[in-house]
């Protein structure tokens, strides 16, 4: 992304809207290199160094923007707040289109996990992976 961009979140969101999967659609401020960053998941190595740091678990919702944050229902905020943030997010189990699905997806998750922790992240860590590895799924 360009500098400052975050800045300017919300003016993105609300001129073009998002793209299934979640991400902006048309969304400018990604640079080239950003984009072959993402496509190459090379973005993801700060999460991987936050996750030694023990800033991140394995699995989990991932930290959000504010203005993102913002788009979620109460219940679902609150709920976020009570639990650590993860590298790999359910999404990826569930493969959610819209952002009604993906708070879907996230609030399962997360009732799932409230009742059985290790069970649950050990459940969406292998589903995942298959997901990722077997059948190519990639976040748009």
């Amino acid at each position: 992304m360009h500098s400052y961009s975050e800045y300017i979140q919300k003016y993105v969101y609300d001129m073009n809207n998002l793209a299934d999967g979640g991400k902006m659609k048309d969304d400018f401020r990604v640079s080239t290199l950003g984009k072959f960053f993402r496509r190459y998941w090379i973005d993801e190595l700060p999460m991987i160094i936050n996750l030694l740091k023990g800033d991140l678990k394995i699995v989990g919702v991932r930290p959000l923007s504010s203005h993102f944050l913002g788009l979620y229902s109460e219940e679902l905020q609150e709920k976020r707040l009570h639990h650590k943030p993860g590298l790999i997010p359910p999404f990826y189990v569930d493969m959610p289109k819209t952002m009604e699905e993906i708070q879907a997806s996230e609030m399962k998750y997360l009732l799932a996990h409230e009742k059985s922790p290790f069970m649950t992240d050990f459940k969406y860590f292998l589903h995942a992976c298959y997901n990722i590895v077997i059948r190519r799924a990639r976040s748009k």
